[in-house]
């Protein structure tokens, strides 16, 4: 790949895409290998302003970057409609992912417990070179660092403002991400670029895949440390449910972490901006409710509640949810005390203050809205010309490598339709 510095400007460009992360990348890729699939050469420039090329890649799944999942779904989004998210979906399967990824030597193995795809090499470093690699191949020089300031539209196409100066391109594929890990250059400037071209966004936008915070002194921050399996449950003020997800739950000193915590931290936050009194509660005993684990202290009420739960849970949380309910840990228990008990082993409210923010959050929630964008080419209906892919759209994943794969995904469609766009128009023209 041609590497440019943040003085040297690329020359103007057939595509610029706006963003070299996961999105950015597949997009160029794909934009220059359909432009060489039908016989034509264009100039494909890609500006990045992280200080870090491919930061957030490198830092995903613990370093190891989780690429996708064995089975991928609409079902595994939430932000834009069901139906929307599977037109795109469908354009780029799980399968086409590895196929890729495989022409660039990099294999996979699939996580047991979680159905998640790794590159053997456990190293994210893999599938950024990959990707650096697939993009280079297609004719895509780089320009990086370099951040974009401005854009606007010409007779020509776009009119992009760097530091350096002022890049013209006939398209341009705005894959900028969100507003999580701001230090890998996702912080939200593209989303301000959007809206100079007319699109809006959606309300709220707030951090999703975050731990989120427990007021001061909450006796769950006692537990720092403790990871265990537990069922979080999103209520309405009426009691209905709205959301519930079952999975590794992590105490922190500041409130609670793991996996089933970030996937409802989105819900927790999207739906507390319309309703502030909506309910979070955590079921230590997934999969037992108020009458069996009552049952469960009624016949074993010789053995006092600590002899009973601490087979199922932790000595600590047993004496915390003794000591929060007021139900003696050993000794009889009176009626009300156990059914006290009982209730907040499967229901313990939590007083969710907020949540990491964006410094820490692995995606965003919120962004330009669906319905402004043509799904069968990713490309702006607001604003012909211009394409959107990955994060700075109103879809975001469950975790597991659902937020990656929407970037495969919108980034092919993207990047494929802008070229094919492009052959379009030039062959109109000759016409």
């Amino acid at each position: 790949m041609t590497l440019c510095s943040d003085d040297s400007p690329a020359a103007p460009a057939d595509i610029l895409v706006i963003g070299a992360g996961a999105a950015g990348l597949f997009a160029a890729t794909w934009a220059g290998r359909t432009a060489m699939a039908a016989g034509r050469s264009l100039r494909l420039v890609a500006v990045d302003g992280a200080r870090k090329l491919g930061a957030k890649i490198l830092v995903s799944g613990g370093g190891r970057c989780n690429v996708t999942h064995h089975a991928v779904s609409e079902l595994d989004y939430a932000g834009a409609s069901p139906p929307a998210i599977r037109k795109v979906l469908r354009r780029f399967s799980v399968a086409d992912t590895t196929r890729f990824f495989s022409e660039h030597g990099v294999e996979f193995y699939r996580e047991p417990d979680t159905g998640k795809l790794f590159p053997i090499t456990d190293s994210s470093r893999t599938i950024l070179d990959a990707l650096l690699r697939a993009a280079s191949e297609a004719g895509t020089t780089l320009l990086h660092p370099a951040q974009v300031t401005a854009m606007a539209r010409t007779d020509e196409g776009f009119s992009v403002v760097t530091p350096s100066g002022v890049l013209p391109a006939r398209r341009v594929i705005l894959c900028t991400g969100g507003k999580s890990l701001p230090k890998s250059g996702s912080d939200g400037g593209g989303f301000d670029l959007a809206r100079s071209l007319g699109h809006s966004l959606t309300d709220p936008i707030v951090p999703a895949l975050v731990p989120l915070l427990l007021p001061h002194g909450h006796w769950i921050a006692s537990l720092s440390g403790l990871a265990l399996p537990a069922t979080l449950t999103l209520r309405s003020a009426a009691g209905r449910r709205l959301f519930e997800t079952t999975g590794s739950t992590l105490c922190t000193h500041l409130g609670l972490s793991g996996p089933a915590v970030l996937d409802v931290s989105r819900h927790v936050l999207v739906t507390r901006h319309a309703d502030p009194v909506v309910t979070l509660s955590i079921n230590w005993l997934p999969g037992e409710t108020v009458e069996s684990v009552d049952r469960m202290l009624i016949d074993g009420q010789r053995r006092g509640a600590l002899g009973v739960l601490r087979q199922q849970l932790t000595e600590r949380l047993v004496r915390c949810l003794c000591e929060a309910t007021g139900a003696p840990p050993t000794g009889d228990l009176s009626r009300e005390s156990r059914r006290s008990l009982a209730q907040a082993v499967v229901a313990t409210p939590l007083p969710i203050t907020g949540s990491r923010g964006f410094t820490v959050a692995e995606a965003t929630a919120g962004g330009i809205p669906l319905n402004e964008i043509r799904l069968e080419t990713m490309e702006s209906r607001v604003c012909p010309g211009l394409y959107f892919a990955g994060e700075v759209l109103d879809v975001d994943g469950r975790i597991g490598g659902f937020n990656f794969h929407w970037a495969w995904a919108s980034g092919f469609v993207a990047g494929s339709s802008a070229a094919r766009d492009l052959a379009h128009s030039a062959t109109t023209s000759i016409g």
